[in-house]
């Protein structure tokens, strides 16, 4: 997840690392059957492929009690009794990346923009679709679990010092599960209004399907919306020594409260949470869209809104929304490979900003671009810069589409950075699930120190994260596949959930 991993030496039998490490072997060759389905001629992207991988990863970042229909096969049930130290069942939910802990700040965030993709692109996913929705529902049934008392909101499972002092499997981790909350004296308006969001665009996805549990959503978003802008706070301030400097808060709360009114005013359509945008009289301009910030994304989402809605929607926001309109265009102009301002592009023209994993940000912004492409040619309309360019709904797509193409082999090492995906992907990935062999292979208890050698050996990773998007090469274009070089080698949720959208769109239209 972007931040350092302690990893002390201990010294164990290689004899018995061996003897492991050849009992694995037929593991991971049984995953790559997996990886070969669908494939096409080596020099073509099969972007169908691609999708069905990219939510099969999902459920080996699964925590709990796995279901009957687990893919995954050599994932196994844990932290089944997440909670229990607070007295609450917390059991579920995502680990964020190659670690054991449990961040609802980027897993609801990962939660909305997965649920965005099915909203715009679920009808071009096929028999993919109800896994993409599993994926969801995986996910909301923790956030419903962590928000069932109005005054108490749980964010995070898992100390992530004991964590990240150890190398142990989720199946039988022993390091500290303590569970951290957020209450009205001890706000976190940033991690409860992202938790808001998801639950409302979640809510959506399921309108038509389970109108039940869309409703039970529904009302759980207002819920927790309400305890986000009544209790304004940070949660770094409450629970620094755990989320800092893991998932700090660095851009402040606002944003995710507005992000979390337009997610809620386009599951109900009630302009109250409108109002709050007025009042808070929130439009900033910037280039960001990630787990913490998300200015970019508001913007585009409230364009988006008004292009759908028009006047029904602009003549309840100030300045008839048109400040969210200008941004959205800056936004965009900002990210043109000719001229970039927000953004640099590697030789091999992959996006590139500041971030602690490289692939969140051409991922991200891509996800933007084609959602917002797509809606301009909804209406016929482009996009005019102000150094007089003129951007064409099918400038943006190529855009996104260019970085798809390099994220799935079209670069200059000729390598997918989708494990699985492809005849040459990462193989060491910095995951402990994936890089120690699993229950099936060695159902004796591994304790903290013992998968040590699993991280410091340069074999490959024993079982197969199929579908994980590490994050990737260096503003040269150079990837180091090292287990310990986590910037490069880790996966995360919030990698893969905009790309499962462009995946899905790709797939029919190239």
């Amino acid at each position: 997840m972007g931040q350092s991993r302690s990893s002390s030496c201990l010294i164990v039998s290689m004899l018995i690392v061996t003897l492991i490490m050849v009992m694995v072997n037929e593991s991971h060759s049984a995953g790559r059957e997996f990886t070969n389905r669908h494939r096409k001629k080596p020099n073509n992207i099969n972007y169908a492929d691609a999708l069905t991988k990219s939510i099969l990863f999902f459920e080996g970042q699964r925590s709990g009690k796995l279901p009957g229909n687990q893919r995954m096969a050599w994932r196994k049930d844990s932290a089944i009794y997440d909670g229990s130290l607070v007295g609450v069942d917390l059991s579920g939910g995502y680990y964020d990346a190659g670690d054991n802990l449990k961040f609802n700040f980027p897993m609801a965030f990962t939660t909305t923009v997965l649920s965005w993709s099915v909203l715009e692109f679920g009808q071009l996913m096929g028999s993919d679709l109800q896994y993409a929705i599993d994926a969801i529902k995986w996910s909301t049934d923790y956030l419903i679990k962590c928000t069932n008392n109005p005054d108490v909101i749980y964010v995070q499972v898992g100390e992530p010092n004991s964590d990240h002092g150890c190398w142990d499997r989720p199946e039988d981790m022993d390091t500290d599960r303590m569970a951290y909350a957020i209450n009205t004296t001890h706000p976190g308006s940033e991690v409860s209004a992202e938790m808001a969001a998801a639950l409302a665009a979640s809510s959506i996805v399921f309108q038509s399907s389970d109108p039940v549990y869309s409703k039970t959503l529904l009302d759980r978003a207002t819920q927790v919306f309400s305890f986000a802008n009544t209790y304004r706070g940070n949660y770094n301030d409450c629970l620094r020594p755990v989320v800092c400097p893991f998932y700090c808060d660095w851009s402040g709360f606002q944003d995710e409260l507005a992000w979390g009114a337009l997610w809620l005013y386009k599951a109900t359509h009630e302009t109250r949470y409108l109002d709050i945008l007025n009042t808070a009289n929130y439009v900033a301009y910037a280039h960001e869209f990630g787990w913490d910030n998300k200015d970019a994304g508001i913007n585009v989402l409230a364009t988006i809104e008004l292009l759908l809605n028009g006047s029904s929607l602009s003549e309840h926001l100030s300045n008839k929304g048109e400040d969210y309109r200008l941004n959205a265009d800056r936004f965009v102009c900002g990210i043109l490979p000719e001229n970039p301002t927000s953004v640099t592009y590697s030789p091999g023209g992959l996006m590139h900003k500041k971030e602690g994993s490289y692939m969140q940000v051409p991922g991200a912004i891509s996800f933007l671009a084609l959602v917002y492409a797509l809606h301009l040619n909804g209406v016929n309309q482009a996009i005019d810069c102000p150094d007089g360019t003129r951007v064409t709904p099918q400038k943006l797509v190529a855009i996104a589409k260019s970085q798809v193409d390099y994220i799935l082999g079209n670069n200059p090492l000729s390598m997918s950075y989708m494990v699985g995906y492809g005849d040459k992907f990462p193989t060491r990935i910095h995951h402990r699930a994936s890089s120690m062999p699993s229950l099936d292979q060695y159902p004796q208890q591994m304790h903290c120190k013992d998968g040590t050698p699993y991280y410091e050996t340069s074999n490959p990773n024993p079982n197969l994260l199929i579908g994980a998007v590490v994050g990737g090469p260096d503003m040269m274009d150079q990837f180091a596949d090292n287990r310990a070089q986590y910037a490069a080698s880790e996966p995360t949720t919030y990698i893969n959930a905009p790309l499962t959208g462009l995946f899905a769109y790709f797939a029919h239209n190239t």
